[in-house]
Order: C-alpha cells, then structure tokens, then sequence
C-alpha cells in the first residue's frame, strides 16, 4: 500500500501501534526506502542488549521508529526536516544558517517526540 496524499495537511496514515510489525507496516507507507535502515538498527538492538545484558536498546527502538514515522506521516514536518538535514550537510558549521538547520532538525524531532507522548 502507498501513502495517500491530503490536502489539509493532515497525517498521510493513522498513527500506528508502537509494535514492530505495526510499525514495519506504516513505515513501509510512509518512507519505503527506510526500511533497510529500520531492520539494521533493530539487529544492532538486539545485538546491543546481548553485550550489555539490557533490555534497554530494545525498549528504545520502537521509540526512536515511531519517531522516524510520526515525522513521515506528515509531509510538511517531513519536508522540513530534509531542509534542515540538508543543509546542515552543505554548509559550513560557522555559518549561522548551519545553527538554524540544527535547531530546525531539534525542533522537528522534539514536535513528533511531543506528539507521542
């Protein structure tokens, strides 16, 4: 299934579950191409909860998805982000534009974590 386009600005999809299958699902809608990355960091999770005997790194994952996907479930915020990502790779960090891609990527990412809680 791909993403739906709306005209208002609202979310692409409904919020999804904070499960790993529900959240492979709604990524797989939002930002297909993350998906690679999605299973690369749940196998580093898991691999680092083995070494440090913590369940931490797998509590944390499906936090920092559901993150990654309320950002991608609205294309504005998604659409920022990648500015301020962008950006923050092509200028020079004593510019002050590269300060302001910094605190835009802080603030993108603090809207969405804000947003889930």
């Amino acid at each position: 299934m791909s993403a739906r386009h709306t005209e208002t600005g609202g979310p692409l999809i409904p919020r999804p579950e904070r499960s790993p299958a529900a959240l492979r699902v709604a990524l797989a809608q939002v930002a297909p191409h993350r998906l690679a990355e999605m299973e690369q960091q749940k196998d580093e999770a898991i691999a680092l909860a083995a070494r440090t005997d913590s369940l931490g790194p797998i509590v944390q994952f499906p936090e920092s998805r559901a993150i990654v996907i309320e950002i991608a479930r609205f294309p504005a915020a998604a659409a920022r982000l990648h500015s301020a990502e962008y950006a923050a790779q092509v200028l020079d960090r004593d510019d002050p534009a590269w300060q302001e891609a910094v605190a835009e990527i802080r603030a993108v990412y603090g809207t969405a974590r804000e947003s889930l809680a």
